[in-house]
């Protein structure tokens, strides 16, 4: 009875060790309610080359407008549908080429690298009154061909577009549907490509000091977001999950143990 208790034992603690108990599920563990946050450091998007953006300019004198803005092509790809327009109506894009410059109607060559929506919008409107070309032009500006990846351990990984600025690493993960419970939410991972280098930043869903801390806690177009597996994800991609790690193994074992346990006792009587 003694070898057969010793077994029992033995085969249990084994599988005490193998299940490791549930943590770091929870999002932003350590926060604080009550606490403020600064909100005051945003990150609008700025264009870069190879973006495509859509310009509209507006006028009492709609006329005199049309010659500001790109034809309309219903064909073209990167095309964008606009509030301002008629719901039928869609108009062609701008590119930005690799000196971060569009070819803008009568304007010319304009710079818009490193320039948000805003002053984008101010830019040209500032040369169209200035050359006496449009007294009272109202310029909109919209992204068109902008997006982030979110890939890995998310419940709809994928391609997204972006349509707004303050994009957050928040946003992403809900436009994924959430991480599955396989997602390891302390190393979420955020590739960057910016001025031809590409940076990685990991961060800790689970620390809200460390998420609002990060540069990448706000996303810029083209990020990757990766959610790496956990453990648990990991032992179920050996087949059938049946590893020295894995639960299965050590009920296996202990079953194993015990039967061995019990042919002993019988041999010993």
């Amino acid at each position: 009875m003694k070898l057969k208790n010793f077994l029992l034992a033995s085969a249990f603690l084994f599988i005490l060790n193998s299940c490791s108990p549930v943590k770091n599920i929870a999002y932003l563990q350590d926060l604080q309610y009550g606490e403020t946050e600064d909100l005051s450091k945003t990150s609008e998007i700025t264009v870069k080359p190879g973006d495509k953006i859509s310009i509209v300019v507006n006028s009492k004198d709609p006329l005199l407008a049309d010659l500001f803005n790109l034809p309309i092509i219903s064909h073209r790809v990167g095309y964008s549908q606009l509030s301002s327009l008629n719901q039928s109506q869609q108009i062609s894009c701008y590119t930005v080429d690799q000196e971060g410059k569009i070819d803008f109607p009568v304007l010319g060559k304009v710079d818009v690298a490193g320039k948000n929506r805003e002053a984008i919008s101010a830019l040209i409107k500032g040369e169209l009154i200035g050359r006496n070309l449009v007294n009272d032009p109202v310029v909109t500006v919209e992204f068109a061909n902008l997006y982030i990846s979110v890939l890995g351990e998310v419940n709809k990984p994928g391609r997204y577009n972006i349509d707004q600025d303050n994009i957050t690493l928040f946003d992403a993960i809900g436009m994924a549907g959430d991480l599955t419970i396989f997602g390891k939410r302390t190393d979420v991972v955020v590739m960057r490509e910016s001025d031809g280098k590409r940076t990685s930043y990991k961060v800790d869903l689970t620390s809200s000091r460390d998420l609002y801390a990060s540069p990448a806690y706000y996303l810029q177009q083209k990020d990757v977001v990766y959610v790496e597996p956990n453990d648990t994800r990991a032992r179920q991609s050996t087949v059938n999950g049946n590893n020295v790690r894995s639960t299965s193994f050590w009920i296996s074992l202990a079953s194993l143990l015990t039967s061995v346990a019990s042919v002993a006792v019988i041999v010993l009587k």
